[in-house]
């Protein structure tokens, strides 16, 4: 507990046990024979124990002129007890309002709990290396990109940057959920927020502290609670008109029955008292957007981050879900996936031939085939490479014309080769005008990716969609391999818009029902992940872009965390239903019962206290994720 709620809590004690001591005594008749005075003097000590600070919340509301709020019905409610006597019952509501208040602050702490715990991967300080070899411990925002930094077992990584020298494990549950330890050494990045497990590196910079990880996600945190779900929405509209409709209302409960129809004023002042405890909305104002936040905090406890309620909201009526391939559910990383020989050369002759052919290019098709190799490249065999636009590389490789490309290439060469039909990248290879075999090229299929998407058909999502720019028979091999319902091959950057569009129409005209998600990792995808309902990036290897546009940023860029989620989501929606129904249903009843005389201020206690708790203690059960 905070101090303030220790306090509270204190306060609680004090005056729950002053009350209890004056219930007894009121009970045993000991109080008969003292002055009406007397007895108000006696119940006022623990009414203004417990209950000064909402008279004075009341009161300095109402000077800012806002009347109608929980302090101000309260306040009146009380007052209008004591001034008919019913002292117990108006130390009652004041003592069991504050039980609600402070239960109601401890659970909201609880629930920040997760996403404060966020907040402490912000690293305090940056081990900064001078010119002379020694360390200054500087702020991480003075640091600037290419400097070097120094950063030992224990401490957090200050800034993105490259390891320069040593290794060690990175703690990296903080940003991504994951337990598991991850190595880093000479020459690989390392991204801020995490934890340096053992061992000291050196990193030079790469990027400036406001455009960090850790400060990225920091900014979406903090950002999260300002965008609200409709149903936050509706109940904070609802609340603003009804207030002052039931406060008006208790007015007039009280004063017409006894002016029009001669009542008695004590019993339609107790109604109209019983009236304004239960008009109080906190249970509703405080346990939706609990839940919500509760929802937000489970994501962020599995490594994702949702940066606003309202598409915690969209996710749990995702029914569509349209992947980018490469980087999404593929790893982009591409292999020598089979080799063909003919005309008597050999499969290790056409890679080897491959190899050298493509030795002084970056492209990461001969990446892959220089990695099958696995051999030194003899610079020598190899002159004259000459790149012949969308068909491939012409070279000379042994003092012998080489053709290394498509079958565009073949054919403008008029060599006669034989087509390979195998999903992937095929490479063509020709060696003086004699086709020697092919190369098939693939994309390597991400971990659990099969298994992310049978999960969320599980959950609900009924239409799986891959976009793609490789070549049809390449694409539906993946999409078959996953599990994809629709496969869209060969399209531009800009195609994958105009399908989303295509797709959200067909939602538009009712062809499909719920709510369209896309999933991405590029700079690419940032126009598709804004124009989607839900756009879901990729926080480790995700571009900028890509995760500025992105409503929910996966972490540890696992797509298998997307069902769980949709979990969340849709177990936080039913909670936030399950607590508006539930309240405003035992309100009205209670209200209904009051103004008929057949409720008494304990009942509106437990319609705005009781119903408070109850809903508070509902909405945690959004912080478990099942």
């Amino acid at each position: 507990m905070t101090k303030k709620q220790k306090k509270t809590l204190y306060r609680i004690i004090i005056s729950g046990v002053l009350f209890f001591i004056l219930l007894i005594l009121e009970k045993t008749h000991v109080l008969e024979s003292l002055p009406i005075w007397g007895r108000l003097l006696l119940f006022a000590v623990p009414y203004l124990i417990i209950g000064y600070d909402i008279i004075l919340k009341a009161a300095k509301n109402i000077a800012h002129g806002h009347v109608f709020d929980e302090n101000f019905l309260m306040m009146v409610a009380t007052f209008a007890a004591f001034g008919i006597q019913e002292y117990t019952e108006g130390c009652a509501v004041m003592l069991f309002y504050q039980v609600g208040e402070l239960f109601q602050s401890y659970a909201v702490g609880k629930s920040r709990q997760s996403i404060t715990e966020m907040m402490s991967i912000a690293p305090d300080f940056a081990n900064l290396e001078k010119e002379d070899g020694s360390t200054e411990e500087v702020d991480p925002d003075e640091v600037e990109v290419g400097s070097v930094i120094v950063i030992r077992a224990g401490e957090k990584v200050p800034l993105d940057g490259r390891v320069l020298e040593g290794s060690s494990f990175l703690d990296t549950s903080a940003l991504t959920g994951e337990s598991v330890p991850r190595r880093v050494h000479e020459g690989e990045e390392v991204i801020s927020g995490c934890i340096n497990g053992e061992g000291v590196l050196r990193v030079q910079v790469l990027k400036p502290y406001e455009e960090s990880t850790v400060a990225r996600i920091l900014d979406l945190v903090e950002n999260a609670s300002s965008k609200k779900s409709r149903m936050e929405n509706f109940i904070t509209r609802f609340a603003k008109y009804y207030t002052p409709v039931v406060t008006i209302g208790a007015v007039l409960l009280a004063i017409v029955p006894p002016l029009l129809f001669h009542q008695d004023w004590g019993e339609w002042i107790r109604r109209a008292c019983t009236f304004l405890i239960v008009s109080c909305p906190c249970a509703l104002v405080i346990s939706v957007p609990l839940g919500f936040f509760g929802g937000i905090g489970a994501a962020s406890r599995i490594g994702v981050l949702v940066k606003g309620s309202n598409y915690l909201e969209a996710v749990s009526e995702l029914k569509t879900i349209v992947f980018d391939k490469t980087g999404t559910l593929t790893k982009g990383e591409f292999v020598v996936k089979s080799i063909f020989a003919e005309n008597d050369f050999t499969k290790e002759q056409v890679l080897e031939a491959a190899a050298h052919g493509e030795s002084l290019s970056t492209h990461p098709i001969a990446r892959s085939i220089l990695n099958a190799y696995g051999k030194e490249i003899e610079p020598g065999r190899v002159s004259e490479v000459s790149e012949i636009p969308g068909h491939g590389l012409k070279v000379l490789y042994n003092g012998r014309e080489l053709y290394i490309g498509n079958s565009k290439l073949m054919d403008s060469q008029n060599i006669v080769y034989t087509t390979n039909e195998d999903a992937g990248t095929v490479v063509y290879v020709a060696q003086s005008g004699v086709f020697a075999g092919s190369i098939v090229i693939s994309d390597t299929i991400k971990e659990g990716a099969a298994e992310a998407i049978a999960d969320m058909k599980k959950v609900g999502i009924k239409k799986t969609v891959m976009l793609t720019g490789d070549r049809k028979k390449a694409a539906e091999a993946v999409g078959s391999e996953l599990g994809i319902d629709l496969v869209c091959s060969d399209l531009l950057p800009a195609d994958k818009v105009s399908q989303v569009e295509a797709l959200m129409m067909a939602q538009d005209m009712g062809v499909t029902d719920g709510k369209l998600g896309f999933v991405g990792d590029g700079i690419n995808d940032a126009p598709v992940l804004m124009r989607s309902d839900v756009g879901i990036a990729m926080g480790s290897l995700g571009s900028d872009a890509a995760i500025e546009a992105a409503d929910i940023v996966l972490m540890d860029d696992d797509i298998r965390k997307i069902a769980r989620v949709v979990k969340i989501a849709a177990k936080t929606r039913r909670i936030v239903r399950e607590n508006v129904v539930f309240a405003l249903g035992v309100k009205l009843l209670v209200l209904l019962l009051g103004a008929l005389g057949f409720a008494s201020l304990w009942a509106a206690v437990f319609a705005d206290v009781g119903v408070a708790v109850l809903a508070i203690l509902n909405s945690m059960r959004a912080l478990k994720e099942s």
